[in-house]
């Protein structure tokens, strides 16, 4: 492990070298819109920039994800207690961003250590270094005896829930020995653990078609939604095991002057406990019904994503090296969970992380803003992770 950190700031110089090539790719997957379900667009461009960059092989799978293959040498070390010396090692990133065509406009700004533009910071930074990849090995001389199998996931993102890696792991024809998840944004972040998750909506609708009568005081939708509201306030939420109730969302009504007819909330329940996730939520089913009783109006709730908790321990070495990989790049690493592809990767019992790439701002917004220096640095942990993987280092015994 020793000599691949001596490595690590060499990598971080030499990558600076073909600064250029990272940022086209970047662009112009950027610049090519890719919101959940309709990412084939911006796959093919992926697609393409991975054979422009002279991976081994590329193409998609049958739910659209984009899989592009760089041969190892063969002849792996390591292996640990399963043998999985010669199984491929994957990286993957979510294509699918928070933005349709319809919405904003993709045209990218670059500047001179930044670039400005929507959905850069999640996930199109980790795309356009991933189609970048080959180029990147080549200039580092680096050769894997693994196979390197990079893949843009389909359908991530909100109602998506993670469809595209969960197919992806279904159905891949050989093993995968560890996998890395790139996020956008964070860079000193990693996660080994992701939290049991319900994320939810509740819509509520007075108008006469939907309740099939007529109210004699007319209620509003808002208000009703507040009261909703107020019942997820008063459950008493345990502190072990943890759990936490997130009021993300909230929209409705038409006009100022005009009682609101139709309303939504969007929530998100967080443990580290599946049961207590599931118990949580039919507290919460029963304030709906009970409060769509109260007020005769359509109150309804709706699952959205479902995400199973899952971990590596603490002191797995694929967990141990990636500190100190981050540590010999001058990071402090923070370690905390995530809402990613990780946690298809754990439940089925595969090693995995999810690293941040790069730092900037607005990361949600029209306006995203990454940094481009400090993404070199996100680029030399990822290969450094890969060097320790193919060496066997980051194998259980």
């Amino acid at each position: 492990m020793d000599e691949i950190l001596k490595k690590l700031p060499f990598f971080v110089d030499q990558l600076k070298a073909i600064k250029e090539t990272v940022i086209s790719s970047i662009v112009l997957i950027g610049q090519t819109p890719g919101p959940t379900s309709g990412e084939e667009a911006r796959a093919d461009q992926f697609l393409d920039r991975l054979s422009c960059e002279g991976v081994d092989e590329a193409g998609k799978d049958s739910m659209k994800n984009a899989i592009g293959i760089i041969k190892g040498k063969g002849g792996g070390k390591g292996g640990g207690k399963n043998g999985k010396s010669n199984d491929p090692i994957l990286l993957c990133a979510h294509l699918d961003t928070l933005f349709s065509d319809d919405d904003v406009d993709h045209n990218y700004i670059v500047r001179k250590n930044t670039i400005t533009g929507p959905g850069v910071l999640d996930n199109t930074v980790s795309i356009g270094v991933l189609a970048t990849l080959p180029t990147i090995l080549r200039h580092l001389d680096i050769h894997f005896s693994s196979d390197i199998v990079l893949a843009g996931a389909t359908q991530s993102l909100g109602r998506g829930n993670l469809r595209g890696i969960r197919h992806l792991l279904n159905t891949y024809s050989r093993p995968i020995r560890c996998g890395i998840i790139m996020e956008g944004e964070k860079l000193g972040h990693f996660s080994y653990y992701s939290e049991g998750i319900i994320r939810g909506e509740i819509s509520c609708d007075i108008s006469p078609k939907a309740t099939f009568f007529t109210q004699k005081y007319k209620p509003n939708a808002i208000l009703v939604l507040n009261e909703v509201i107020n019942e997820l306030l008063g459950l008493n939420l345990p502190q072990r095991p943890r759990c936490r109730i997130i009021i993300g969302t909230i929209s409705g009504g038409h006009k100022h002057g005009e009682i609101a007819v139709s309303a939504r909330l969007g929530f998100e329940i967080q443990s580290d406990s599946d049961e207590m996730v599931k118990k949580v939520y039919g507290k919460i089913e029963d304030i709906v019904e009970g409060i769509g009783h109260e007020h005769s109006v359509a109150l309804k709730i709706e699952t959205i994503t479902v995400q199973n908790a899952a971990a590596l321990k603490y002191g797995h070495p694929l967990v141990k090296n990636a500190v100190g990989i981050m540590r010999g790049l001058g990071l402090k690493p923070v370690s905390e969970s995530s809402e990613s592809e990780l946690s298809v990767f754990l439940s089925r019992n595969i090693p995995a992380l999810a690293l941040g790439m790069t730092t900037g701002k607005n990361a949600h917004l029209e306006n995203a803003t990454m940094r481009i220096n400090p993404m070199f640095i996100g680029i030399a942990q990822i290969i450094g992770l890969l060097l320790a993987i193919d060496k066997g280092l980051c194998d259980e015994q």
